[in-house]
Formats: C-alpha cells, sequence, structure tokens
C-alpha cells in the first residue's frame, strides 16, 4: 500500500487536496464563539399583576406556576423573581443536551394547568413562555438631545419600530427594554371628591370597564322587507383622554357624574419605576438576548444589521450607543488567536529549516502542517464544534505535534541516502518500511491521550471534549500525511547528499558554524549524562525529580482554583443598593454621584444609569445599576480591573449605600457577573428574620481571610438587600428539583471565602 502512495505522487497530491479542500468549507461554515456553548438550556416563563406588590405576586402568581413546573423533565433548577411593579419571572434551567425547544413546550403545557389558580387580570394580560439564555450578546441605549422626544417617546418608538424587527432576527431569544414607559391612560382619582359623593374605586372601575370595551351590537334589517340592511357599530375602545374624562360613573334624575368630574385624566406612563439616564440625557436600554444553539457572532451582526436599517429613520435627535457588545472582545480575541496561529507555523518553519538545513526538506513539513490544520475544520463541522478560542488553541498546540510525523519520515529518507542509496525513490520505500509501524503507532498513541477527554461529562467536559478532540483529528490527520503525501513528496525532492553539498551555496558557512555550535552542545549533554549515570551522580536526577514533585504539589495546594480567568470585556457595571424603602429620587442622587465619579477616569468613553434596576437584585426603589464602557483596547492602558477597584476607592465615603463593581463575564450563559452566586432557602418556614439571624450568625463564625474583605461586604449588602419585613424584598426565590442535593449554606460560603 505505501508502495502505491510513493510509486504515484498524484493520488498522493489528490488525497491531501480533498482533505483541504473538505477543512475549507468546514472553515467557512462553522460558527465563530468565543467559548464553546456550555450555558444550560433556559425557558423563562413571565407575567405582570399590575398594582400588586412583590409579596402579593409571589404568593398568588410565582407560588402556583412553580407547584406545576417543578419536576419538569430534565430540569435541575429554577430561581423565580417577584417585583413591587408586578411583574413575576421564572427562570427555568434545564440539562445541558436538553433540546430547548421541547423543553420550552413541555414547561408551556405545564403553566397551561396552572390558569385556574392565577387571578384573572395575570390570565387576561397573559403568561408568556420563551426559551432564552440567560446571558446579554448586546445592550444599548437609545437617547433623545430632542427635547420634543423624552424617555417614553423614545420607549414606545422603539416598541413599535424597533423590538418588532430585532425580535425576527434569527437567534434573538428576548429583546427587553428596560422600564415600564409604555403608553398608558393615567386616571389620577381625588378621594376628597369622590368622598363627597360616596363613589369608590370600585365603581370607578367598574364604568371604565364597561364604557371601554369592543362590542359586536349586531345587525338591523336583515331578513326582512327592509330596502337596507344596516351593520350597527359601538364607539369601541376608547383612544383620548377626553373620551376616557367623558365615562358616565353615575346618572341619577338627569344630573351626569363623570371621571373628569373626580379624577384628573392624562396620556402618561404605565408606571414611573424605572428611570434611565445616558450622556446627560433620558433614555432607554434595551438589551438582546441570544436563543439556545444560536451562533452568538451572527446574531450579533444580523441584528446590528437591522438597526443600521432602522437607523435611517429614526426621529431627528434620536441616537443609540452599544454600551455592551460581546463580538467586540470576540472579534479581538480570535484575530489574536489567528496572529498566534500564524507566528507558531512560521517559527515551527524556521526552526525545520534551521535543523535540517535544506530548503527541499524544510519544504515537505511546510506543506503537511497546512494540510493537516486546515482539514481539521471539516472534521469540527461534522462532530458541531465552533471556531472558538478552544479549538484554535488546540490548533496551535497541533502544529508542534502534526510537523514532528514530516519530519520523521524526512530524516528516515535522509539517513538512507547518507547511507549510500542513490535514488531517492527506493530510499522512500526502504524507509517507510522501517518507519511506518511506528508512526502508526506513535499516532494512537497520540490520540489515546486526548480522546479520553471526550468522555468528561459536565459544563468542563465540554470545554476539553472540543479542545482534545481537535487535537486527536489533527495527529490523526498528520498521520495520513505522513504515510501518503510525504512519502510522495521525498521520492521527489530529495536527492543523495552529493548533490545536496554543491547546491547550498552561501549559506553552507552559516551551517559549518551552526553545526560547530550544535556538535559542542551535544558533547557536553552526552558528557554529562556520562556523569549523572555513574556512583554519586545518579542522586541527582533523583533529587532533581523530588524537588520538582514537591513544587508539583505545593503550587497545586497553593494556587488558586478557577474555572475561566476574567477577561478584559471593554465595559464594567456597577450595582447600588440603599436601605429599603429609600425613594427613587434618592436612588437618584447616589446614581449621579457615581455617574460623574465614573466620569473623572481617564478612557471611559460612555457611562449611563439605570435607576430602580438591579441587574443583580431586580427592581425596586432602592436599587440603581452604572455602565461604563471603555475606549477600544488599543487606545487605553488601564483594563476593566483597574476601572473596578477605582470605582470601589471612589465610592468608600458615600454613607448608606452598598456597592458593587466588575467586569461583565468571559462566559456567556450563565448571567451578568463572574463568580459564584449565593442564595440562601428558608426550608424551616421561618421568614426571611430567621434567614437574616442564621447568616449573621455564620457569618461570625467564617470571618473573610486577608484579600476577601470585599468579597464578603459584597456577600452581605446583597443579601441584606434581599431581606425585607420577615421576607425577601424583591421575592427573591429559589426551587431546587428535589434530586439535586445542596449542601448547608455555610459550608459553601466558607469555599467561596477560599477561592
Amino acid at each position: 500500500m505505501l508502495k502505491l502512495f510513493i510509486d504515484r505522487p498524484v493520488l498522493s497530491t489528490v488525497i491531501s487536496i480533498i482533505i483541504v479542500v473538505l477543512g475549507i468549507i468546514g472553515l467557512v461554515s462553522l460558527p465563530v464563539e468565543q467559548y464553546p456553548d456550555i450555558a444550560p438550556p433556559t425557558v423563562v416563563v413571565s407575567a405582570n399583576y399590575s398594582g400588586a406588590n412583590a409579596d402579593v405576586v409571589l404568593n398568588s402568581v410565582v407560588i402556583p406556576l412553580e407547584e406545576q413546573i417543578n419536576g419538569v423533565e430534565g430540569m435541575t433548577y429554577m430561581t423565580s423573581t417577584a417585583s413591587d411593579s408586578g411583574s413575576a419571572t421564572i427562570r427555568i434551567f434545564f440539562q445541558q443536551g436538553i433540546n430547548p425547544d421541547i423543553a420550552a413546550v413541555n414547561v408551556q403545557n405545564l403553566v397551561s394547568q396552572a390558569s385556574s389558580l392565577l387571578p384573572a387580570e395575570v390570565v387576561q394580560t397573559g403568561v408568556t413562555v420563551r426559551k432564552s439564555q440567560n446571558s446579554t450578546l448586546l445592550m444599548m441605549f437609545m437617547y433623545s438631545e430632542n427635547p420634543d422626544y423624552d424617555g417614553m417617546y423614545i420607549q414606545n418608538y422603539a416598541n413599535i419600530n424597533i423590538i418588532p424587527q430585532i425580535q425576527r432576527v434569527n437567534g434573538v431569544g428576548e429583546a427587553t427594554v428596560y422600564g415600564a414607559k409604555t403608553y398608558s391612560m393615567r386616571i389620577w382619582l381625588k378621594p376628597d371628591i369622590m368622598a363627597s359623593y360616596g363613589i369608590n374605586p370600585t365603581e370607578v372601575l367598574a364604568a371604565i370597564t364597561d364604557q371601554n370595551i369592543e362590542a359586536a351590537p349586531g345587525e338591523l334589517g336583515q331578513n326582512s322587507d327592509q330596502t337596507f340592511q344596516y351593520t350597527l357599530k359601538y364607539t369601541g375602545r376608547l383612544v383620548s383622554a377626553e373620551e376616557f374624562g367623558n365615562i358616565v360613573v353615575r346618572a341619577d334624575n338627569g344630573y351626569i357624574l363623570r371621571v373628569k368630574d373626580i379624577a384628573d385624566v392624562e396620556l402618561g406612563a404605565l408606571n414611573y419605576t424605572v428611570e434611565t439616564t445616558a450622556n446627560g440625557h433620558e433614555a432607554i436600554m434595551l438589551a438582546i438576548s441570544q436563543t439556545a444553539g444560536s451562533n452568538a457572532q451572527q446574531v450579533i451582526q444580523e441584528v446590528k444589521k437591522e438597526l443600521e436599517h432602522i437607523s435611517s429613520s429614526l426621529p431627528p435627535g434620536v441616537h443609540y450607543e452599544y454600551m455592551i457588545d460581546a463580538s467586540e472582545f470576540l472579534g479581538a480575541s480570535i484575530q489574536k488567536v489567528w496572529h498566534t496561529l500564524f507566528e507558531a507555523f512560521l517559527l515551527v518553519f524556521l526552526v525545520v529549516f534551521v535543523f535540517l538545513q535544506d530548503i527541499r526538506s524544510t519544504i515537505i513539513p511546510a506543506i503537511a502542517v497546512p494540510v493537516a490544520v486546515v482539514g481539521t475544520f471539516f472534521f469540527l463541522l461534522i462532530l458541531g464544534f465552533s471556531i472558538n478560542l478552544l479549538t484554535l488553541f488546540a490548533l496551535i498546540l497541533a502544529i508542534g505535534i502534526v510537523v514532528d510525523d514530516a519530519i520523521v519520515v524526512v530524516e528516515a529518507v535522509h539517513a538512507q541516502l547518507d547511507q549510500g542509496e542513490k535514488d531517492p525513490k527506493k530510499a522512500t520505500l526502504t524507509a517507510m518500511g522501517e518507519i511506518a509501524p511506528a508512526i502508526v503507532s506513535i499516532t494512537l498513541v497520540m490520540s489515546a491521550v486526548f480522546i479520553p477527554v471526550s468522555f468528561i461529562g459536565g459544563t468542563s467536559g465540554i470545554f476539553f471534549r472540543q479542545f482534545g478532540l481537535t487535537l486527536a483529528v489533527a495527529i490523526l490527520i498528520s498521520a495520513v500525511n505522513a504515510l501518503t503525501l510525504s512519502p510522495a513528496l521525498c521520492s521527489l525532492f530529495l536527492k543523495p547528499k552529493e548533490e545536496e553539498e554543491e547546491k547550498k551555496g552561501v549559506f553552507k558557512k552559516l551551517y559549518h558554524y551552526f553545526n560547530i555550535g550544535f556538535d559542542a552542545i551535544i558533547a557536553k549533554y552526552t558528557a554529562s549524562l556520562s556523569k549523572l549515570s555513574k556512583g554519586k551522580g545518579k542522586i541527582i536526577p533523583i533529587g532533581i525529580i523530588a524537588v520538582f514533585a514537591f513544587l508539583f504539589f505545593y503550587f497545586m495546594n497553593n494556587i488558586p482554583a478557577g474555572f475561566i480567568p476574567q477577561e478584559d470585556s471593554g465595559t464594567a457595571m456597577g450595582m447600588i443598593t440603599l436601605p429599603p424603602g429609600s425613594s427613587m429620587e434618592r436612588t437618584d442622587s447616589v446614581m449621579r454621584e457615581v455617574m460623574d465619579s465614573a466620569g473623572t477616569i481617564p478612557h471611559i468613553r460612555e457611562v449611563a444609569g439605570i435607576n430602580g434596576v438591579s441587574f443583580l437584585s431586580g427592581q425596586g426603589s432602592s436599587y440603581a445599576s452604572v455602565i461604563m464602557k471603555l475606549d477600544p483596547w488599543e487606545d487605553r492602558d488601564i483594563t476593566v480591573t483597574d476601572v473596578v477597584n477605582t470605582m470601589f476607592a471612589k465610592t468608600s465615603n458615600i454613607q448608606n449605600a452598598s456597592f458593587l463593581f466588575f467586569g461583565t463575564p468571559t462566559i456567556q450563559g450563565f448571567g451578568l457577573s463572574n463568580g459564584v452566586s449565593l442564595e440562601l432557602e428558608d426550608r424551616t418556614g421561618g421568614g426571611g428574620g430567621r434567614i437574616l439571624q442564621d447568616y449573621r450568625k455564620f457569618s461570625r463564625i467564617v470571618e473573610p481571610s486577608a484579600g476577601n474583605t470585599i468579597c464578603n461586604d459584597n456577600f452581605q449588602s446583597e443579601f441584606s438587600s434581599e431581606i425585607d419585613n420577615g421576607g425577601y424584598g424583591e421575592g427573591k426565590r429559589r426551587r431546587h428539583n428535589p434530586r439535586r442535593y445542596y449542601d448547608h449554606f455555610a459550608d459553601l460560603y466558607r469555599q467561596l471565602l477560599w477561592f
């Protein structure tokens, strides 16, 4: 078989060309991601109970839904949040490998069973179920420099003209506008006047409900001797403040009492619980997440393309800015890896050329390496992988491995020529007969090292699977090249030693001095080995092994463990928490003070704030969030970590408020922040006060070690913001699947401090 490939070099070349062509197809077709998709499939259930506080929403909406959803097939756990604005959100997380479409259908079926248990107002507005990822690909602010367009107008413009088009982009899981300033008819009742008439709000609500409906009155003249037939029309739903003001509440003895007599009617916002500021102007914030299994890079490109098309028709003075863009860091990372890949190939080429000292011999591995690397992309496509940092890093490492097979073939053929063989083809046949079993065996051994990695389960297993299988595939392709293309090229390119000596020319003297130095190093190395293998010299290698073994165990036990290091993504975020019950005006003053401090830091390009929302704790008047966008990496000399540390220092003198600053996460799909999220579950029925008491008791036992003070403070501030009057202030709940076991929260807290 080997003789066939040597005698017919065209066949060997065609095999390699096919591998390259298939690899190019895979390279063009593969999705581009920062890391493999390791986030669990997520289904989001949302509902709204207008006018209800967090406790009412928790008991009347969240609990009935949770009881029905709990235990859905493939579920790992679910989290729920209820806010004082009446909104309820339940996120159900599923095991890796679960089809998100099937998961959404299963959840929808269970939600429908809870409809009879929900308040009528909630059923009327509807309970939505959608698949989504717990991550944000894009976050943008839309603001107006034109005073004619306030935040209410911008939000409603976005709801009508922007959100529907973005949601139609394939791969978009959710497009959320933070705020609730959708147009609504506000009827501000006057209690004193209502009391004089003996009217209660229920009577006013009943009148509005009865007279603001779409009705079908029927027809006149149907099936009769009349000349004409008419379809009756009813006024229908009211649209203006004047029409709502003219609604009749009471009519008695010719006297009519209308809504405008007992209330002020105006076209306003649904509620005023969220205020957004960007570049000193009133704004809205739009966050876009992806569906499970979608291509993040492609989703971002399609959304940006759609926004560019929409921007041409924006009202005068209305602009938008990207505050979080996952593709920026992704593009920069992938570009750096491509540069590293090229540099690794060039370095390998130069090293091979220096040691083989023959351009013909260097060309053979230089051809074999690209064939193995490019061909790997086709198999990545078959395996369902993507082009990400892990697969590209594997290919960088593979360059140094796959080149060995080609070098072994070249060296073996050179050895035959050095022994006096004049015919390169015969030298190649003899050499391949000797080393072919070795090439096959080393390929199997190397593959055996990386292939078992694919059997690792869980989130880490996905990472190692793509890294290990990429390396294994590249090694297998290099073995195919070593048995087909490399022998064929050796039989064509290599010449006997006498002919090569005549063609060395200008490099002859350079090779001469290099060989002298290299031979001297080999002589000293050989002498050292001779001394270490005799007498007391044997103790030295044993001592070296012992020292390195000690260092290995020492560093393994003392170096902090982690999954993925925090990367500089170009955006920093800040969460502001004031004492429970703080007004929005008070929170706004603190938020603006933080924004002013952020604006003084060099290389921060944009600063935006959201009053009434914390991305970690939910909605509430005591919460606020600040987002800081930095200049591009090449235009600044500070990192996100520097900004975070500076903001902690700048806000340390602000009293009666807690702050948490962090960079956006390295891995998408696990929320907005990195690190460990610790939530406490009350299984005793003692309420939030009992949980707070237990927490304080254990926080005295588990004191933070040096360097962990910030971690402990953040934990306490986040925890205290969720405890209010014997319950979770924002209605936060976490119900685990009974099949999952969780250690006591004190043990987890100790682990958090250890990290």
